[in-house]
């Protein structure tokens, strides 16, 4: 008797099927840069023309057990979202373009349909981003998995001229910190935020989010390449920029500033999102837990000086700036709460 690789959970005839699906979507993100992409065995991309010493930066990363709910509730078209949004508005913050994006999907047993949608939102993200999606894996591994699930990751990459970096050596005291609104948790604290919440079903709507738990815990991650790009466009003197990802408010904003200063931000100036008040009361959460897990509200800050602070927020209302805070000099704690 013959022994074949379907038989031992692989199958290669679902793998192509699924790359030809997604070839179409891949190419509908494609930068001008962009000399092959899907299809081969790697990736090519230009520089963009114009720059004189550009730098190439790059960013990895998951969605950790945001996949969890994704699994739950059965529903996969935006965790790529999130997945892009991750490594995407890492590689912003030191006021890079994104140029281009890998994936890597694994499974124990592939599910075509599954896959084509979790892809279709890696594509989505990549449009909002405006970078192309050039290439990924996908990997089937019988065992590796529980059935119906898989792991995510994400490899973004991009550029920025080196007279034009962001790396926080020029913030001083007194500089405005600005704020961008996060969507809500975004990826991270999930952990901590399934355990809490598992009491409520997944469909059970709560009067304190107003839609279905999973809905809400579903909510993508909201990318800033736009805003930014446009901001820098217009304020030069943008001095740093933090992504409040894993760390929440506590660890991720003294990343990009001297250890001499600190972030003093002002919680009456923004609001905290109602999942997150809603885990701090159902699991008796200290607020310096939440402020160390979660974005609380503030999915990216802004530094530059004062004076350049309303004109900021004039260029990005659309997206719902305010004014949050200022650079002080360190006496104890990085950042600050008052």
């Amino acid at each position: 008797m013959t022994t074949t690789y379907r038989d031992a959970g692989v199958d290669i005839d679902a793998g192509n099927l699924l790359a030809r699906r997604l070839g179409p979507l891949a190419r509908a993100t494609m930068r001008p840069e962009v000399v092959s992409g899907i299809g081969g065995f790697a990736g090519l991309c230009a520089l963009p023309a114009g720059l004189r010493e550009p730098l190439l930066v790059s960013s990895t990363d998951g969605v950790g057990t945001k996949l969890k709910v994704a699994f739950a509730t059965g529903k996969h078209g935006t965790i790529g979202i999130d997945l892009v949004a991750m490594g995407v508005n890492d590689v912003l913050t030191v006021g890079a373009e994104p140029l281009f994006f890998l994936d890597y999907f694994a499974t124990g047993k592939l599910d075509v349909t599954q896959a084509e949608e979790v892809v279709a939102g890696v594509v989505e993200g990549c449009r909002q981003a405006g970078c192309t999606l050039i290439g990924g894996e996908t990997a089937e591994m019988p065992g590796m998995y529980a059935p119906g699930e898989y792991d995510l990751a994400g490899f973004a990459v991009g550029v920025v001229e080196r007279s034009r970096v962001i790396d926080g050596s020029r913030v001083r005291a007194g500089d405005a910190v600005v704020a961008l609104p996060s969507s809500g948790l975004h990826s991270n604290g999930y952990s901590l935020a399934r355990r809490v919440l598992e009491r409520f079903r997944m469909d059970e709507v709560l009067p304190e989010l107003g839609r279905p738990l999973g809905e809400e815990l579903l909510r993508p991650t909201r990318i800033y390449v736009a805003a930014v790009r446009r901001l820098l466009a217009a304020h030069p003197e943008v001095r740093a920029l933090a992504h409040i990802t894993g760390g929440g408010l506590i660890d991720n904003p003294p990343r990009v500033v001297p250890r001499d200063l600190a972030f003093r931000l002002r919680t009456a100036t923004w609001s905290v999102p109602p999942i997150m008040e809603l885990i701090g009361r159902v699991g008796n959460v200290p607020e310096e837990e939440l402020r160390r897990t979660f974005n609380m509200g503030l999915g990216l800050l802004i530094v530059l000086p004062a004076a350049e602070a309303d004109a900021a927020c004039g260029v990005l209302r659309d997206e719902e700036a305010t004014i949050v805070g200022e650079i002080v000099p360190r006496t104890s704690d990085p950042v600050e709460f008052v």
